[in-house]
């Protein structure tokens, strides 16, 4: 059974909380129907990529937009 969007959204939010590369950091993702978006602001580019890696693991997910800026420290 698919998650709902409710459920998928949770198990974004997880992914970057638990993730080491971006956890702390103030992303907001959104998902429509397995679109996501994620958004704010990261260090490097790596972390940008670090988080787009995570989501892509999620079951549910069809598409990812991936609005992170790097702003360097």
């Amino acid at each position: 059974m698919p998650a709902t969007d409710d459920q998928l959204l949770r198990n974004l939010e997880d992914a970057l909380g638990t993730n080491p590369h971006v956890a702390g950091k103030r992303l907001r993702v959104e998902n429509r129907a397995g679109h996501v978006v994620v958004r704010g602001r990261v260090g490097s580019y790596y972390q940008k990529q670090m988080a787009q890696e995570a989501l892509l693991q999620i079951d549910g997910v069809q598409n990812l937009e991936n609005e992170l800026e790097v702003h360097w420290a």
